[in-house]
């Protein structure tokens, strides 16, 4: 089954109690039992729930895995892994991703002795000289956010498994459509389903995948002893997100190459980030692993003035100046100011998050809208 066909009906059925197309919401906190401990496969929601189910079901088809796991949010994903690990361990993660993990990483886990080592991966041969005994899991995202690096995960699974140590790649950027992992040598996927997965800025989400069913028999353990989970509602959602996702995907990628050929035209731009210009340090590993170089871009002004920064994006249009990214419409954000304000400012500039970067969502509007937004916010 190709992927188009599987966002439709990967690892879905009708619903067998009336035949409906669309899994029926189950809204309940419980179901009845015939005797004790004898039920049909259900008996606690938060352990399982048949709508929650078939999304799961849906994410391990997108990412030719075998098991999946759904969660209250992309961040209650990332903490299901890190709980894979003990007092002691250590864990190699990117240097440049979203401050949401680096603070989870660093402001809770290492207080409880695990150790972290942020690294530069677009050489995966650096990481060698960062493993040692202690080493458990290998972090990465690939694109990067919101630097827009691209770190050849073959190339990481390989030193990986020289070293017996687990790793685990956050593919919400590129989503399944672009970039499986799994297939690449990863032993675990997060998505932020909040982000493209959902793809209408409607839920919160996080979802892992894997294809060992050791692994993913302790997620499911840490899954349903933690709590973290989603609910019916928005497992809906996302199966509905899902369902669209291939031909969303497309129009980002189209639109996102648009207004990055024209930021990088543009006199006022002195670089842009995205990994489709033949020029980017790894656009060779992106075509490689990648169908596609999605709709996320950043960029910085040639004044590189974090005042003129502001000024623009507070006169987009169309644009809307929010958290998020990955919904049909378009998004602007500060990354220094938003979604990385947890990093401290000078770990922030090592990678080129400076305080005059905007990160820009491309979304499925007409991208001749987008250029025009664009150039009246260049321009004032």
């Amino acid at each position: 089954m190709k992927f188009n066909t599987k966002t439709i009906h990967g690892g879905q059925q009708p619903d067998k109690a009336y035949g409906a197309v669309m899994p029926p919401i189950y809204q309940t906190s419980t179901f009845a039992q015939r005797s004790p401990g004898k039920h049909q496969g259900y008996e606690y929601a938060r352990s399982k729930n048949p709508t929650r189910t078939a999304l799961e079901n849906a994410l391990a088809s997108l990412e030719n895995g075998n098991h999946a796991m759904a969660f209250g949010s992309g961040l209650a994903a990332i903490d299901a892994v890190l709980k894979l690990l003990k007092s002691g361990d250590e864990v190699i993660a990117t240097n440049d991703l979203y401050g949401g993990s680096y603070r989870l990483f660093t402001k809770v886990f290492e207080d409880f002795g695990i150790k972290f080592h942020f690294v530069n991966m677009e050489n995966a041969a650096t990481i060698e000289e960062f493993i040692n005994t202690n080493t458990k899991l290998i972090w990465i995202e690939t694109p990067t956010n919101p630097m827009m690096n691209i770190i050849d995960i073959e190339a990481v699974s390989t030193v990986a498994k020289t070293h017996n140590v687990l790793l685990a790649v956050d593919n919400t950027f590129a989503t399944p459509y672009l970039q499986r992992p799994l297939d690449l040598g990863a032993d675990i996927v997060m998505h932020s389903v909040t982000k493209y997965i959902g793809g209408h800025s409607d839920l919160v989400m996080g979802a892992l995948v894997v294809k060992d069913k050791v692994l993913a028999n302790k997620l499911y353990f840490i899954q349903n002893a933690s709590g973290a989970i989603c609910g019916p509602m928005d497992c809906f959602l996302a199966l509905r997100g899902i369902k669209t996702l291939h031909v969303r995907m497309q129009r980002h990628c189209e639109n996102g190459k648009a207004v990055a050929e024209y930021l990088a035209n543009h006199p006022k731009i002195s670089k842009v980030y995205w990994p489709g210009f033949k020029t980017h340090p790894n656009h060779d590993i992106a075509k490689k692993q990648m169908n596609g170089f999605g709709g996320m871009i950043s960029f910085v002004t040639k004044g590189n003035d974090y005042d003129e920064a502001i000024k623009i994006i507070e006169n987009l249009k169309i644009f809307t100046l929010a958290e998020s990214l990955g919904g049909v419409e378009s998004l602007a954000g500060h990354p220094a100011s938003m979604t990385h304000a947890s990093i401290p400012k000078e770990e922030r500039e090592k990678v080129g998050i400076v305080d005059a970067l905007i990160r820009l969502s491309v979304g499925i509007e007409d991208a001749e809208d987008l250029i025009a937004d664009l150039e009246q916010a260049l321009s004032v």
